[in-house]
């Protein structure tokens, strides 16, 4: 996907681009860490495939892992029969299935828009987050449906020491992805992979409740491991309640207001604009993009596209996940 262009070269000197020099090091990956799109658009399409191609490597990696981890947690669930552990399994699971629609997301997003696509391919990721929704709703049902069966037939645990392990298995693996999704989605700029960070920081947590069923049944309430799995589904389902919201906005071109507050602020404190009207954000997977309507003084068509220009350049500033920013100028006179 192509970075924030204006088609005009721009020496001004606020640090908000990294050093194309980098190579990956660490000074660049602090430069990106916070602001990493770049004027510059053969740069910013060679950053954009750079950090598709890092997406791509984190997700394979934390695939690896989230698969290992998910493997011992089931393995302890056949010789335990802890449906607790079996609930926290399969999302944990389920949470490994979703870095692949994310993955293909990040493919595609490699790819140069066409005729058809004019916008590029971005989008895959809000489609991938449908596939996303999917899988955490069957990984919800599955839970619930085993805990509530062994309520009705209970059946009595074994091996609970390992079950204890498991949990503590599930939820240092889930955190070692957390922390290298997070650490590599703010050093490219991805909000969906911190966010899937996130997601399994908090299946990290959840395991945990795998250990109180465990602890439970240790202390003589056996009842205790198929309420955790409920526990588990309810804390399922609330996830994918905030899924379902986030991703539905997003597919409706939905915006967080404060971001406009922000376009919208910055506009305002550029010298000459006289009034910021019809101010538009969409994200386009990870990236935004968006217009505004300026009021400014009668000039010649030189300094008014200048004007623009340095209004985009504001929002940029304000916008570090900007990709592309259009500023149309209106004269005071015809204003109104």
């Amino acid at each position: 996907m192509s970075g924030h262009t204006h088609g005009h070269e721009h020496p001004h000197d606020h640090d908000h681009s990294h050093d194309h020099s980098h190579g990956g090091g660490f000074r660049g990956a602090l430069r990106e860490i916070f602001v990493p799109h770049t004027h510059d658009h053969a740069s910013s399409v060679d950053d954009a495939l750079e950090s598709n191609r890092r997406g791509i490597r984190a997700l394979k990696i934390s695939l690896v892992i989230l698969l290992a981890t998910t493997a011992l947690q089931l393995a302890v669930v056949a010789v335990s029969g802890s449906v607790a552990l079996l609930a926290d399994t399969v999302h944990n699971f389920s949470d490994a299935l979703t870095a692949v629609p994310l993955w293909i997301a990040f493919a595609l997003g490699r790819r140069a828009a066409t005729r058809r696509y004019t916008f590029g391919f971005g989008r895959a990721e809000d489609l991938a987050g449908l596939f996303i929704v999917l899988v955490v709703a069957a990984s919800a049902v599955v839970a619930a449906w085993q805990s509530i069966d062994r309520l009705v037939h209970p059946q009595p645990l074994q091996n609970l020491w390992w079950v204890l392990a498991a949990g503590v298995i599930g939820f240092l693996g889930n955190e070692i992805v957390a922390v290298y999704r997070i650490r590599v989605g703010r050093e490219i700029g991805s909000a969906a992979l911190v966010a899937d960070g996130v997601h399994a920081r908090t299946d990290g947590f959840t395991s945990l409740a795998v250990v109180l069923g465990a602890g439970g049944a240790l202390l003589g309430f056996p009842l205790a491991d198929p309420i955790v799995g409920l526990v588990i589904s309810a804390a399922i389902v609330v996830l994918l309640i905030g899924t379902v919201r986030s991703i539905g906005r997003r597919l409706m071109d939905g915006i967080e207001p404060e971001l406009v507050d922000r376009a919208e602020h910055a506009l305002e404190h550029v010298p000459g604009i006289l009034a910021v009207e019809d101010v538009r954000l969409r994200w386009i997977g990870h990236r935004l993009e968006g217009s505004a309507r300026i009021t400014a003084a009668d000039m010649p068509l030189r300094d008014a596209a200048a004007l623009a220009h340095e209004g985009e350049h504001a929002v940029a500033h304000a916008l570090p996940n900007l990709d592309r920013f259009d500023v149309r100028v209106q004269p005071h006179s015809t204003s109104r």
